[in-house]
């Protein structure tokens, strides 16, 4: 319970963070005064001011913040964030959810890095398999099949896919020696693919952690997207859709099973709330986003209180449904 409890803080904690990072780098750079930057809600455990910012870690390990000069009052400097271009707002806002999405790449590339990518050796073989008994080896590359070269394990399995059943030409690279072999696939009703029977060794590269992070990334957008897309037409099953507490639950069976499904859940996690806080929802950065699209084509702001007022109801609509999510978490543990 220990274990999970903090291996959920800083989980949660780090996420925050690059959240937050976003918001204040970009802040900065556009030239707008940060009073605080915050990790966590109540009363500061820890705080050091410089150059006119408190950098703070609060006491609850809940969220965080930047308090910029301007941004939820009225402000005449030159340095606040009212008084800055919307471009320049907007760039502040969705730097956010920016950072969110680089870190859950980050955290596959570590994965990808760390254990490597499917390669095109062969790292075994199935028993009785076609490739086996056409005489293909452990430690064989594959370079070629049916004369299209072969530098990606997904390269080798679209060529196989693509061979409808039929006999194709596999060129493997045998300790330096280069050999030929006819090998005929067959369709596996587990998979329902065509397949040869062989397993991809781990290769280890930054071309190809970089390569294999982009597509998990890109899968997981498709992912979200899909389920966003959906709930809006009624058709999503929300039966596993998890709140605070499931998440802390999913974090504690991935410490459980090693520091790489951690920072595996954390990605997924991070691109998740990335695409979250971009929801036209009020209180979430992309209603900011919104009300600021709509004060640069009416070419003057929407009144504070007005906005305020909007950002408010969100806030009190999202605390309800993370109450019933709350709930319905806890209900599955009895």
């Amino acid at each position: 319970m220990m274990t999970t409890a903090i291996v959920a803080i800083l989980v949660f904690g780090l996420l925050v963070f690059f959240h937050e990072l976003g918001h204040f780098g970009v802040a900065k750079l556009v030239g707008i005064r940060v009073h605080e930057f915050a990790i966590g809600m109540g009363p500061k455990l820890i705080q050091h001011k410089h150059r006119g910012t408190v950098y703070a870690l609060r006491v609850f390990p809940i969220g965080g913040f930047v308090r910029m000069e301007g941004e939820d009052e009225n402000s005449s400097a030159s340095d606040s964030f009212s008084q800055k271009t919307v471009k320049a707002r907007i760039s502040v806002i969705l730097a956010g959810p920016l950072m969110n999405f680089i870190l859950g790449f980050m955290c596959f590339f570590l994965i990808f890095f760390s254990l490597g990518v499917p390669g095109t050796h062969i790292g075994d073989m199935i028993p009785n398999s076609p490739a086996q008994e056409a005489g293909l080896q452990s430690g064989d590359k594959v370079v070629e099949i049916d004369g299209e070269e072969i530098n990606t394990w997904e390269k080798l399995v679209a060529e196989i896919a693509s061979s409808g059943g039929n006999q194709v030409e596999v060129i493997v690279n045998r300790q330096g020696e280069t050999l030929r072999f006819s090998v005929t696939p067959r369709f596996d009703e587990a998979t329902g693919r065509l397949l040869i029977g062989i397993i991809p060794g781990l290769e280890k590269s930054l071309p190809a952690a970089f390569r294999n992070s982009f597509e998990q990334s890109k899968f997981i957008f498709s992912e979200i997207f899909s389920f966003l897309r959906q709930l809006i037409r009624g058709q999503a099953d929300t039966a596993d859709v998890a709140g605070p507490v499931g998440i802390i639950s999913l974090v504690g069976q991935a410490s459980r099973s090693g520091w790489m499904d951690v920072v595996g859940l954390a990605g997924l996690i991070s691109i998740n709330l990335g695409i979250m806080n971009l929801l036209p929802i009020p209180a979430l950065d992309g209603s900011r986003i919104i009300f600021l699209l709509i004060e640069g084509l009416r070419g003057r702001p929407i009144d504070p209180e007005k906005e305020a007022m909007v950002h408010m109801i969100g806030i009190t609509l999202l605390m309800l449904l993370m109450v019933v999510i709350t709930y319905k978490d806890i209900l599955t543990f009895f």
